[in-house]
């Protein structure tokens, strides 16, 4: 137990309050505990002369716990209460001849808090209060990058109602307001993990976070962006973030509030615009027992409104816009015997949506809508065998279940052979309204009944076409399953002069998607003039963009959605070993991750597979033996209390879209060009160009994060703390579809001067023989799934945190210096990137101009080289708190997008120069918080809260437009959200 040794020792032999309180300050500097919702509380015991104390009962009682914990302390003094519910405990600490002393602790989630006693008589009985409260720097007894942060302060700052506005805490890690995507902090924004009660709510596949739990019902929160050890299966290229939720107690207690932004809250934009959307949220939450001591329960609900009176387009009132949220969640924590503890945990959320979307041309009957429905359930548990050994386990279900659906529902179901019903376009999809051409009189006569009967009447009093009538086009499905089992065993062992700490865990998860698009009627409906367009039949008259899902065939059988699984199995081993004064931990992750697309079955071909259209087939294994990932940290407590630490961790991370991206049956779910004749008579039907199955390049190496850390902890008297480090991350083996003879492009663009590296044309094609491949299976597509050469990415960090408590003072500071640099952007591919684009199937490397070598090589768009962040609160003497936050960082990088010089008219991807040659202004902004609390009759107490976000109204624009040839060239398409003021009220019982 080295933590307790040498981190804290010097304490021994003294017994003054003030002492206790600076223990309490150094727990600061507390190791990471297993991947549970809980913590872990460990310390010595001293006699007079710093004499150790064997024998000692320990006994930890908390309000949050149903029963208390006991440990005794073993021939030097040492003890360990692990799997401890997060919150405050009192620990009496008791001798064989009847000597006590209490001591209160404060145990953060995913954190150890280190506790040294002095059982002199002088020092025995009266409780002292020795509390870590605020965010924890976490490094004393391992060298992991670990912050966590408690609920008095997160109560107390400016931070908002979701889950994600929490991240804005994290030292490191960069301040964003993106709405999909997640921050970026030595990775990308979509290599980051999410969970919530320890249940993993990223989204499978895509590695962003659209769960959408609300922030009322987190009582702690922690990050760790680096210096993993082998504890936690974490395999995160980013940064991983976990948080505990609020739990029953003894006592019943409750609270309700209601919180509202309306429009006239919130500042106007730099461009003149005043927001025109009311938001409001109700909280509500209770918890007690339903037995004391033994069985507790907690209940919460959350409920966000967003209102809108949307404007009058070309055809009239619009309706209004609506978004509404209802969220419950429901928890159990029970201890039949005080070494087991279980808790069961289910939150359910339904959002609806109308009026979205409509534009000025079209009509109110084509706006649209959306629904939404998320389920988690979570059992988890641990078992204390005895005082060295505890298992621990988690049992999660995650469900997502989201659609894109048209307010306007149309009640036609397209199929082919089908004729389209001219005299009512308005009930076949969305009609765009055709308009007269000047010196065509046989279009003119056409088109001009169409626009008497659908078409609006413009400020002239002339009716006119190019609107749109009818109802939103497309109806789009996507749900999100993930089931995941965890199970861990740790254990102390004493072997001659050193402790090893001992972990084994195993984990199962299985990830899914399922996707259908389906047109709302026969979708986006057109008048063309088939006679002079060289793809249509040349009586065609109308065409319909329609969506092949939704096509009943001659059989009247429909084309199924899109099913894509991944499956990832991982075993960790970890040895933290306490020697002198000296921590080693030596530990490695194994993992493998399996791909199930549909489409194929496996056969004697060249490729392995034939068409099987529906079926589910593996498409890609990674082993084992591919998937080691070494974690090797050492900290060196050089004067008994402050350390100097080492780590090198290597990640595979686990989040791939290609399980859907390549999935071959993605051959037949093209949208279908359908056209029919003047008087509304089936022609023929064409699938449009689109995205198809893919097949893999043998033998790839499986994407891969080293990362090398290097850093020192120092601890005050006076209550600060401090921590310093360097990181270096190096990303490589990225995968990506691309083109298979893309190393045989040679020179090209109009000056021949973009041309593919010698040492890379020589290599050949991906896949030998594919073209043979795809002859015996069908159709496909000659891209293939490949390791990029040569790409990679770097990130270096130094970081400097500190972090002071007072009597009635919590504050904070971080400055982070880095450089992101590479040639493989995954977050710079598409016009805007806060989405869920796909992970190894972007517009990177599709392409002349969007390969590796295409001037991809420079800054990336994550590097933000200068970010500090300072935040804390305090206590007035009137019963109120106020609460501050401050963020500076460094703009985005972005460079010049030109097709041109590529010989394309798309600039898509298509850099113009080298990556991240200009970037965009600085920002910073200071948030506010000050609350107040009335008690109005016994345990009743009224709250109010005003919070003021952005307060000196700094919109720095960011997300440049980089296209060359569009007249915003260089202007901002984003900003920061201008001030704006939050109000609640509430009451706590």
């Amino acid at each position: 137990m080295f933590q307790q040794k040498k981190l804290s020792k010097s304490v021994a032999g003294v017994g003054s309050l003030t002492r206790a309180a600076v223990v309490a300050a150094g727990t600061l500097f507390s190791a990471t505990v297993m991947a549970q919702q809980v913590g872990t509380i460990e310390g010595q015991v001293f006699l007079d002369k710093g004499i150790e104390a064997s024998g000692v009962t320990v006994k930890a009682s908390s309000k949050v716990m149903p029963r208390s914990r006991t440990a005794t302390t073993d021939e030097d003094g040492e003890f360990k209460l692990p799997a401890l519910v997060p919150g405050i405990y009192n620990l009496t600490f008791t001798a064989d001849d009847g000597t006590t002393r209490t001591v209160q602790a404060e145990v953060l989630l995913d954190q150890m808090t280190v506790v040294d006693v002095n059982l002199s008589p002088e020092v025995q009985g009266d409780l002292e209060q020795v509390v870590v409260t605020g965010q924890v720097i976490t490094v004393g007894g391992n060298s992991s990058l670990s912050d966590a942060i408690g609920s008095d302060i997160i109560k107390g700052l400016p931070i908002g109602q979701d889950y994600r506005d929490l991240i804005k805490l994290a030292p490191g890690v960069q301040y964003t307001q993106n709405s999909v995507r997640g921050p970026s902090a030595g990775g990308s924004g979509q290599d980051n993990v999410y969970k919530f009660d320890g249940v993993n709510v990223t989204l499978p596949m895509f590695g962003t976070l659209s769960a959408e739990p609300s922030s009322q019902d987190v009582e702690q929160f922690s990050v760790e962006r680096g210096g993993s050890r082998a504890v936690g299966f974490n395999r995160s290229g980013g940064i991983t973030v976990n948080s505990k939720s609020k739990a029953g107690t003894n006592e019943y207690t409750g609270s309700v509030e209601y919180k509202f932004q309306n429009k006239g809250m919130r500042a106007e934009t730099d461009a003149g615009t005043r927001s025109q959307t009311d938001l409001s949220w109700m909280t509500a939450n209770m918890g007690g027992p339903i037995i004391e001591d033994q069985l507790f329960f907690y209940g919460s609900y959350y409920g966000p409104r967003a209102e809108r009176q949307n404007k009058e387009t070309a055809y009239g009132p619009a309706k209004d816009y609506l978004s509404e949220r209802d969220e419950y969640y429901g928890k159990l924590t029970w201890a039949p015997i005080d070494e087991v503890l279980l808790n069961v945990g289910y939150r359910t959320s339904d959002r609806v949506a109308e009026g979205a979307s409509i534009s000025f041309n079209e009509a109110d009957s084509v706006s649209v809508g959306e629904e939404s429905g998320q389920d988690i359930l979570t059992v988890d548990g641990s078992w204390l065998i005895n005082d060295d050994t505890t298992f621990t386990f988690q049992l999660s279900d995650y469900a997502l279940e989201t659609a894109g659906l048209p307010d306007n529902m149309l009640g036609v179901t397209p199929a082919y052979g089908q004729s389209l019903d001219l005299a009512n376009l308005d009930q076949m999809g969305y009609f765009s309204v055709p308009n007269t051409r000047p010196d065509d009189a046989a279009w003119n006569d056409f088109v001009q009944p169409f626009i008497d009967q659908y078409g609006y009447v413009n400020d002239a009093g002339e009716r006119i076409g190019s609107g749109g009538v009818g109802a939103y086009s497309l109806i789009n499905v996507q749900n999100f399953y993930r089931t995941s089992f965890e199970m861990a065993l740790d254990h102390t062992l004493e072997w001659g002069s050193t402790t090893h700490e001992f972990h084994i865990g195993y984990q199962y998860s299985e990830g899914e998607e399922d996707l259908a698009r389906l047109s709302n009627g026969w979708g986006s409906i057109s008048v063309i003039d088939g006679a002079a367009d060289a793809d249509a039949p040349d009586n065609a008259w109308f065409i319909g963009r329609t969506e092949q899902m939704s096509l009943v065939s001659e059989s009247g059988t429909r084309v199924p959605s899109i099913r894509s699984y991944t499956e990832s199995q991982n075993f960790e081993i970890n040895d933290s070993i306490s020697w002198g004064d000296f921590i080693f931990d030596v530990g490695f992750l194994i993992s493998q991750d399996t791909l199930y697309g549909q489409g194929l079955r496996e056969a004697d071909t060249l490729s392995g597979y034939e068409a099987a259209p529906g079926n589910k087939y593996e498409m890609y294994k990674v082993d084992w033996k591919d998937m080691i990932q070494p974690r090797l940290g050492v900290t060196w407590a050089y004067n008994d209390q402050d350390t100097i630490f080492a780590n090198f961790a290597q990640y595979n991370p686990a989040a791939s879209s290609l399980a859907r991206a390549a999935s071959w049956d993605r051959n037949s779910r093209a949208t279908l060009d359908v056209y029919w004749d003047q008087n509304g008579n089936y022609i023929s039907s064409t699938p449009r160009e689109g995205s198809s199955g893919k097949l893999f390049a043998d033998d790839l190496d499986p994407r891969r994060v080293d990362e090398l850390t290097l850093g020192t902890t120092k601890e005050f008297d006076n209550g600060i703390s401090l921590r310093s480090h360097v990181r270096y991350r190096e990303g490589s083996h990225f995968w990506e579809d691309t083109w298979n003879w893309s190393r045989e492009y040679g020179c090209y663009g109009p000056d021949l001067d973009q041309c593919v590296p010698d040492d890379i044309a020589a290599k050949g094609p991906y896949i030998d023989n594919l073209s043979e491949m795809i002859d015996q299976i069908g159709s496909g597509s000659t891209y293939v799934i490949a390791e990029l050469d040569d790409a990679y990415t770097q990130y270096w960090e130094f970081s400097m945190e500190a972090s002071w408590t007072g009597d009635r003072t919590y504050l904070n500071a971080s400055y982070t210096r880095s450089r992101y640099t590479g040639n493989f952007d995954q977050d710079n591919t598409t016009y805007t990137n806060d989405a869920n684009t796909f992970i190894g199937s972007s517009y990177l490397a599709d392409g002349k101009g969007r390969q590796i070598w295409d001037n991809k090589e420079g800054t990336l768009a994550g590097d933000k080289p200068h970010l500090l962040k300072m935040f804390g609160q305090y206590t007035l003497d009137w019963n109120a708190n106020v609460g501050a936050y401050l963020v500076y960082q460094s703009g985005q990088p972005w460079e010049t997008w030109d097709g041109s010089i590529y010989g394309y008219s798309s600039g898509t991807n298509r850099y113009a120069e080298k990556a991240g040659s200009r970037r965009s202004p600085s920002h910073w902004q200071m948030d506010l918080s000050y609350s107040q609390y009335w008690n109005v009759y016994q345990d009743y107490t009224l709250k109010f809260r005003a919070d003021l976000f952005n307060l000196f109204d700094n919109q720095t624009g960011y997300n440049i437009q980089p296209y060359a040839d569009f007249s915003d060239y260089g202007e901002p398409r984003d900003y920061y959200a201008p001030r704006r003021i939050q109000l609640s009220v509430g009451m706590d019982f």
